[in-house]
């Protein structure tokens, strides 16, 4: 019986520069937000300012979770701290759903309580939401395929950048029409969409943290491809789990009593790295099915 490890690890875009620049943007504009919102009485550009600063919290965490990530594996932590990027997804779905509840609190109060609201401000204002989160999430755009703690980034951002988009019309309905419940109306817009955009990050980041077999990657059609091999006659005790939020490993027992083990596992770690993102694997080559009492494999 022999253990065999293979890793090999993948290349990490430098999000430094996209991150310095999205923090600085979006910090700016919250303060802006939160200053225009109070003088025109505005709670959708007040919901608004909530929802940009619970995205400026999820920026600097996705920030510090992928350089930490970066980290070399010490002491008791073996793995490094790859899984923070995960970690970090979790909390920043929580941040998001936090802001929904504040955002939800202010619109019931305008609506109990209706004022007048300058609605030219409010277009002026989220306008410029609107172009600032769009540049911030166009610089997550190619990462975000990829990477989901970069996926949150980008998501938070764009959806900014639409709700921002969902302010200055209420604004230009609200000189229009002169109808201030347009405003809370648009707030509860405002929540459905964060929710939306939200729910499924959540669920995928709950499912990572949870050692799930990550989305992408198809269990069985992994075990077709490696029980195709040349040399494997039987496989057990596979897992496949996300260490991060951008890369995979793999643990299995072969059974492989004919094969050149070395051949073996540099063909299954050529082909599991090129089809599934695969480049930690841990394999243990076997001449016959010895399961020992193991009640999961």
């Amino acid at each position: 019986m022999a253990h065999n490890h293979s890793h090999t690890h993948s290349h990490k875009s430098n999000y430094n520069k996209a991150f310095s620049i999205g923090v600085s943007l979006n910090i700016l504009f919250v303060l802006v937000e939160v200053f225009y919102g109070l003088i025109a009485n505005s709670s959708a550009l007040l919901a608004d300012a909530g929802h940009n600063a619970s995205d400026v919290l999820s920026l600097i965490f996705a920030w510090f979770a992928i350089w930490l990530a970066t980290k070399k594996p010490k002491g008791r932590f073996t793995y490094g701290f790859k899984k923070t990027t995960i970690l970090i997804s979790v909390l920043n779905a929580f941040l998001l759903f936090g802001a929904v509840i504040a955002i939800a609190w202010d619109a019931i109060g305008q609506f109990k309580n209706p004022e007048p609201v300058a609605g030219a401000q409010v277009m002026i204002v989220a306008g410029i939401g609107v172009l600032i989160n769009t540049i911030t999430a166009l610089m997550f755009l190619k990462g975000q395929k990829d990477d989901l703690n970069i996926k949150g980034a980008f998501l938070h951002m764009a959806a900014d950048a639409g709700v921002s988009l969902g302010v200055v019309i209420s604004g230009l309905l609200i000189v229009k029409t002169g109808l201030n419940w347009i405003d809370p109306i648009m707030s509860f817009i405002i929540i459905l969409v964060i929710m939306w955009s939200t729910w499924k990050l959540f669920i995928e980041s709950i499912r990572l943290a949870l050692d799930a077999v990550p989305k992408n990657i198809e269990l069985d059609e992994v075990k077709s491809t490696i029980l195709n091999q040349n040399g494997v006659e039987g496989l057990h005790d596979i897992h496949i789990w996300a260490m991060s939020t951008t890369e995979n490993a793999l643990s299995a027992h072969l059974i492989a009593p004919n094969s050149n083990p070395d051949q073996l596992l540099k063909d299954i770690q050529d082909i599991l790295s090129k089809k599934y993102n695969i480049n930690h694997l841990t394999l243990q080559i076997e001449k016959e099915d010895i399961q020992l009492n193991c009640k999961e494999c």
